[in-house]
């Protein structure tokens, strides 16, 4: 299991940390993701087959900025 923190540009309230949370939780391999907004991350735990990249496109799919 490898977790990682991820920056978030573009979440301004509570319903965007819900959209962030299910976005990453959508990728394979994902077991958690803790998203806050007030720091404007996402720490994610998952599998080491998971890629950060994959990661990082379901971020973008839901209309936010992994920076």
């Amino acid at each position: 299991m490898t977790k990682e923190t991820l920056k978030i540009e573009g979440m301004s309230c509570e319903n965007c940390v819900h959209h962030v949370t299910e976005a990453l939780k959508s990728v394979a391999g994902v077991k958690s993701a803790k998203v806050s907004l007030k720091k404007n991350e996402a720490v994610v735990k998952y599998d080491d087959e998971t890629s950060v990249d994959a990661m990082r496109a379901a971020v973008a799919q839901a209309g936010y900025k992994v920076i």
